[in-house]
């Protein structure tokens, strides 16, 4: 079969494994149509691990080598990119118009589309995260099999960094149904297109350019610190984010069983002010770019733009994120979300910005 038509088979694999495996049953933050909150399938991780093993059985036999999808990694990415306009165009041109068609075509016209029991955005977040994890392992495998006498341990703290990343993403999927793409976004080229290319490809963009270079023997205590860059930006990332989510599920509840759920409020409506959302009014955001910094600079090559593509993306991501964010809390929130910003004036980085 054409390397081009791969993702393909691995795209259909990972949805008939959420449609058919058990998984959780939960109702999620957001809304229909008829006011009810949406229920979603969660079944990320037995997904993940189904197909990696399917995976590693075909390599295994000798039907696949170990590294092909990084050999075949242009061929990948040219297949991914058409299911994701063939996705894009078939998942917006039915629907009725939001705006202007270029720009329903880009941001989507469906907030929250579902399918027997498939929820889209669940669906492509899952696929991205699995098809990822496959080209990450592949690369590594290239790398190993290139320089099997001085392999980099970067390479190796990489994909473990990585792949506690997307394992940890699945195992809080719940978490993840309180956050802005699930509640703000609609489903157009920026989110099908984006998972099903973007996310799994340019996520490994670090290895993407560098598998094929010699061991950079960067210093232990290095590697070390790279991990604690990571680590740092994971706790306060998922710390944020997890805090948001048990204040939503229960607002008398101490996150954590620690923290007082500090807030301002008003007719009903509350801002959490304390905790991590006491630091900065976006701290997630310093997390995930501080996970980017650790993932790149644990390749060992400073010099090398590509693993450098990956948190300046998420830079170039997140601010404008932040202002938009910081406008819609403004509308829905009035004169909580004012007071807000004088008790936690920093936007992202406490102390700087």
């Amino acid at each position: 079969m054409p390397a081009v038509l791969w993702p393909l088979v691995i795209y259909a694999f990972v949805l008939l494994d959420h449609r058919l495996v058990p998984a959780r049953h939960v109702a999620g933050y957001v809304r229909g149509p008829d006011g009810a909150p949406l229920r979603y399938r969660l079944n990320g991780l037995p997904v993940l691990a189904l197909t990696l093993l399917a995976w590693a059985a075909t390599c295994w036999s000798g039907v696949l080598a170990w590294d092909a999808l990084y050999v075949h990694r242009v061929e990948l990415a040219v297949g991914a990119c058409v299911i994701g306009l063939v996705f894009t165009l078939a998942i917006v041109l039915p629907a009725a118009p939001v705006r202007g068609l270029a720009a329903d075509l880009f941001l989507g016209r469906l907030p929250n589309p579902q399918w027997r029991g498939i929820d889209a955005k669940m669906y492509l977040y899952l696929v991205g995260a699995v098809m990822l994890e496959l080209n990450l392992l592949s690369y590594a495998a290239h790398h190993y099999a290139t320089f099997p006498d001085d392999p980099s341990l970067g390479v190796a703290l990489h994909v473990a960094l990585f792949s506690f990343f997307l394992t940890e993403y699945l195992f809080f999927e719940e978490v993840h149904l309180y956050t802005y793409d699930f509640m703000a976004e609609r489903m157009g080229f920026k989110l099908g297109w984006g998972c099903l290319v973007f996310y799994p490809f340019f996520y490994a963009i670090g290895l993407w350019t560098t598998a094929d270079l010699p061991n950079p023997h960067t210093p232990t205590p290095v590697l070390v610190l790279t991990a604690v860059c990571f680590f740092t930006g994971w706790a306060l990332s998922r710390g944020a984010n997890l805090q948001k989510f048990e204040f939503k599920r229960d607002p008398t509840k101490k996150a954590f069983g620690r923290l007082d759920p500090r807030t301002l409020s008003a007719n009903g409506k509350h801002v959490l002010t304390g905790g991590f959302w006491g630091l900065s009014r976006h701290i997630n955001y310093l997390g995930e770019i501080l996970m980017a910094l650790g993932l790149a600079a644990s390749l060992g090559h400073p010099t090398s733009i590509g693993p450098w593509l990956y948190p300046l993306y998420y830079v170039a991501l997140l601010f404008p994120r932040q202002a938009d964010d910081d406008r819609r809390c403004a509308e829905r929130y009035g004169k909580l979300w004012d007071e807000y910003c004088k008790r936690v004036p920093w936007r992202i980085i406490p102390g700087v910005y």
